[in-house]
C-alpha cells in the first residue's frame, strides 16, 4: 500500500480542494451556512476513495460529510446565513441554533456520570451495570465527520458541551471500586486519532491484573472506513496493532466496534488490507450504524453491508435509529418503516450475518428495539423489547407500545396497555428512570425525573 499522510480538510480549507468546484453552486452556499452551526472535517481518502461526484448530490457519502442546507430547520438556516452575510452575529447565532439540536440526548450529562465519593467523574459515562464509557481528551476528533454524528458536541469547540478524561486515573479507581463492570469503551470523537503511545497511555493501565473482571476493551472507531491507512500505512499503524496484541495477551477481549454507514466504505482495497491487519491481532471488529433517511434507507444496502462484512470476517452488530439530536429531522425514519427495512434486510443474509440487532433506539432508560408490530384484539401495536436497561431486570422483556406509523422516536410512543406503562417513564409527568434492580448502578448518580 501507498502511505499517505493525513491531512484533515474543514470548511476554511475545502475551497482550495479541486474538488469543490464539483458541487453545484446551490449546495456551496449551504455548506458555508450549515457548516457554521454542524461541525465539518473531511479529507483526501473520502474525497477521492467513497465519494462518487458524478451521483452528487444523491450520493449516500456526499451526503453523510458534508452539511447541506436542508438540514437546518428553514428559519435556522435563514438566521444563520443572514448572519454571514452581515459577517457579525455568526458564533452566537450558531450556539443558540445548536442549543435547541438537543445536545445531550438521553441523561448524557444528568444521568450517566459516575461518581466516588460524591465527586463526579469527567470523561466517564456510566449507563448500564457492566459497560463504562471513557472519552480520553486526545481522542475528541475524527479523521472526517458525519453530518448525522449524535456526538457532535465533542467538536464544536465549546468546553461546556464536551465529555473528556484528561488520564486514565479516575477510570481505573472507578474500576477498582466496581468489578461488576467487565467492559470498557474507549471513546469520542474517535480513540484512533491518537498516536499509539498516547492511546497506549491511557488503556495499559486497564491491564493490571488487579482489574482482572475487565474482559473485554471496545474500541468505538470510524477510522476503518474514514482512514483505513491508521492500521496499514501510518508512521505507528504497526505500533498500534501491537496494542491490540498486548490486550490479547493479557487475557482480554479486543473489540473493534467499527462504524459503517454504507457497504461502499467496505470497497477499498487499503479498507480490506486494513481489515486482515486487525485481525491478525485476536481482536474481532463488529460493524454497526443508525439507519439513514437519504443514505442507507434501502433494505438492500443493509444486506449488502452486512453479508460483505461476515465475508470479511466482521460480526454485524446493530442497526440503529438516527438519535434524537442534531439535524435528526433530515436523516429520521419513522420507526416502522425502520423495522420493515430491517426485517427485510434480515430475511436477506444468511444465518451467520444474523448477529445483528435493530432497529435499535439508545434511550433514557435504555436501548430499546423495535421487534415490529403485532395485532392483538384488533389493535395494531409496536412489540418493542429492552436489549440493556439502566434496570436489568428490564432486559429482554417483551412489552408493547400502540402503532403510531409517524413516530421515530421512543418519547413519541405510548404503552399500549396499563401493563406496559412503567416501561414509558416519560409518559407520566415527575415518573423516575429506574437506576437498577438495587436501586441504582453503583457509583451512579440516583435516576432523576426526566
Amino acid at each position: 500500500m501507498t502511505e499517505r499522510r493525513y491531512q484533515p480538510i474543514t470548511l476554511s480549507t475545502i475551497e482550495r480542494s479541486p474538488f469543490w468546484e464539483r458541487i453545484p453552486g446551490d449546495l456551496r452556499d449551504g455548506i458555508r451556512v450549515v457548516g457554521q452551526v454542524l461541525p465539518f472535517r473531511v479529507n483526501a481518502y473520502v474525497l477521492e476513495e467513497l465519494i462518487d461526484w458524478a451521483a452528487v448530490p444523491d450520493d449516500p457519502m456526499f451526503r453523510l460529510v458534508f452539511p447541506l442546507g436542508e438540514m437546518l430547520a428553514p428559519a435556522e438556516y435563514a438566521e444563520m446565513a443572514a448572519a454571514l452575510a452581515r459577517g457579525d452575529g455568526v458564533r452566537p447565532t450558531a450556539e443558540r441554533i445548536r442549543a435547541g439540536l438537543n445536545p445531550h440526548p438521553a441523561g448524557q450529562l444528568s444521568h450517566n456520570v459516575p461518581e466516588i465519593d460524591g465527586r463526579a467523574l469527567q470523561g466517564l459515562q456510566r449507563k448500564y451495570r457492566e459497560t463504562v464509557l471513557y472519552f480520553p481528551a486526545a481522542g475528541q476528533v475524527c479523521h472526517a465527520y458525519c453530518t448525522f454524528c449524535f456526538r457532535w458536541p465533542q467538536f464544536v469547540g465549546d468546553p461546556d458541551l464536551r465529555i473528556q478524561a484528561q488520564g486514565s486515573d479516575d477510570l481505573v479507581a472507578f474500576l477498582r471500586r466496581t468489578p461488576e463492570l467487565t467492559d470498557v469503551l474507549v471513546t469520542g470523537g474517535d480513540p484512533m486519532v491518537m498516536k499509539a503511545a498516547v492511546l497506549a497511555r491511557h488503556v495499559e493501565p486497564l491491564l493490571d491484573p488487579a482489574l482482572d473482571h475487565v474482559s473485554t476493551i471496545r474500541f468505538g472507531t470510524k477510522a476503518l472506513t474514514y482512514w483505513p491507512h491508521r492500521f496499514v500505512t501510518d508512521p505507528d499503524a504497526d505500533d498500534l496493532l501491537r496494542l491490540f496484541e498486548r490486550i490479547t495477551l493479557s487475557g482480554r477481549h479486543v473489540a473493534v466496534m467499527a462504524h459503517v454507514n454504507h457497504p461502499v466504505e467496505l470497497s477499498t482495497p487499503v479498507v480490506r488490507a486494513a481489515i486482515a491487519r486487525i485481525r491478525a491481532t485476536g481482536a474481532t471488529l463488529r460493524v454497526q450504524a443508525p439507519l439513514l433517511r437519504r443514505i442507507n434507507d434501502d433494505p438492500a444496502a443493509w444486506a449488502e453491508l452486512w453479508r460483505l462484512a461476515t465475508r470479511l470476517g466482521m460480526i454485524p452488530y446493530y442497526m440503529f435509529v438516527e438519535r434524537d439530536t442534531g439535524p435528526r429531522r433530515y436523516f429520521e425514519v419513522p420507526l416502522a418503516r425502520a423495522a420493515r427495512i430491517f426485517a427485510e434486510a434480515y430475511r436477506g443474509v444468511s444465518g451467520l450475518a444474523r448477529t445483528v440487532r435493530g432497529p435499535s433506539m439508545s434511550t433514557l432508560p435504555g436501548k430499546v428495539v423495535v421487534d415490529g408490530t403485532v395485532e392483538i384484539g384488533g389493535e395494531q401495536r409496536f412489540a418493542l423489547r429492552f436489549l440493556q436497561a439502566r434496570d436489568p431486570d428490564w432486559v429482554n422483556r417483551p412489552f408493547h407500545a400502540a402503532f403510531d406509523p409517524e413516530a421515530t422516536w421512543f418519547d413519541q410512543l405510548r404503552p399500549a396497555s396499563p401493563a406496559d406503562a412503567r416501561f414509558f417513564p416519560h409518559v407520566a409527568e415527575g415518573a423516575t428512570v429506574p437506576g437498577g434492580a438495587a436501586g441504582g448502578l453503583a457509583g451512579e448518580r440516583p435516576a432523576a425525573a426526566e
